[in-house]
């Protein structure tokens, strides 16, 4: 489908708000540059931007409270989860001066398929399935690829094992598959306050997002680890057992038990949904962990790993170093970006 057309009316009206957002920018940053050499901004002290609202930003201090501060002029592209340098002001306020170097940075693709920043200072990426609606591998595999090009670790989190068989089933032995390729797997169930144990241990001391699917019960996790939040829950429907989107804004929240700090937890829509879209063929692969040991030593330099001969992966996977069921879901995913 072609890009509708604007009309001349329309791109005057555009750049009309366009050019008022820049005059109100200058002039706030005027009146800071003023304020702050007049001295009526405090020290520089280091915060974390807890939610982020355009030029606003929700900034949590050393004392882990909250004020609401505004950006110099210089700064844009701030995330939830930076690490800045404010100043506060009076009745509460403030402003953020600068903007700390990041460990890591969560991106997606925007309208334009230009990777935006979405979230910062990430330790981990818990991939959420659960037992109902049940899971496939090629999903799990496709948002382990996502998180691979992301460079921060993932972590698989299955949820509702209270509904799963004694002896685990096909998804029991699923889950073995990938701890045997070296990924972290945790099991939790919201039906008990025991079924939290492995994941608080497992987000203890990080700074973690969740992603997945709708209805595998992500906003009822953080509702039980954050019981002092009044986070909304989207029901799983009895007719389609699919479940909806509920959270709205990127917030970091900091999860604490008997006042003692215990990990923080960024939700967000713009985290939770995974693209492949952006990536290239070469970063596929190179998401597939256990296929690093044997990349670069196919025949040919320019092998794609179809049927060519001599190649390393192809030899892997038939002396069964490599699990077929893996490779194939390599080659949809290849075969869904290429279509």
């Amino acid at each position: 489908m072609s890009k509708r057309k604007l009309s001349r009316q329309q791109r005057w009206r555009i750049e009309k708000i366009q050019a008022e957002r820049a005059q109100r920018a200058e002039k706030r940053d005027a009146q800071d540059t003023e304020k702050l050499a007049a001295g009526e901004y405090g020290a520089e002290q280091p915060g974390r931007v807890v939610a982020h609202f355009g030029r606003t930003l929700e900034v949590r201090d050393a004392a882990h409270q909250a004020v609401r501060c505004h950006l110099r002029a210089n700064l844009d592209g701030l995330v939830t989860g930076d690490r800045v340098i404010w100043r506060a002001g009076q009745e509460g306020s403030g402003v953020v001066v600068a903007r700390e170097e990041r460990d890591s940075v969560l991106t997606r693709p925007d309208a334009r398929g230009q990777l935006k920043p979405v979230a910062a200072n990430i330790d981990q990426i818990l991939i959420v399935f659960a037992v109902e609606p049940a899971p496939y591998a090629n999903l799990i595999d496709r948002y382990l690829v996502a998180a691979e090009a992301t460079g921060i670790t993932p972590v698989l989190v299955l949820n509702k094992t209270d509904l799963l068989p004694e002896d685990g089933g096909e998804l029991g032995a699923l889950l073995e598959r990938y701890r045997a390729i070296g990924y972290d797997v945790v099991r939790t169930t919201t039906a008990n306050e025991a079924g939290l144990v492995a994941l608080r241990q497992q987000l203890a001391g990080r700074t973690s997002v969740f992603v997945g699917q709708s209805g595998v019960g992500k906003s009822s996790l953080i509702d039980l680890l954050l019981p002092d939040e009044n986070l909304r829950i989207g029901a799983l429907s009895e007719d389609s057992r699919k479940g909806t989107h509920t959270t709205t804004t990127a917030r970091l929240y900091a999860m604490r038990q008997q006042e003692v700090a215990d990990g923080e937890l960024i939700d967000s829509p713009g985290i939770r949904e995974f693209g492949l879209t952006h990536l290239s063929e070469a970063e596929v692969t190179e998401g597939f962990v256990e296929f690093r040991p044997y990349l670069g030593r196919c025949r040919f330099r320019d092998c794609r790993h179809r049927a060519e001969p001599g190649c390393a992966l192809l030899d892997a996977v038939e002396a069964g170093k490599i699990h077929p069921d893996r490779f194939a879901s390599y080659r949809r995913i290849l075969d869904s970006l290429e279509s």
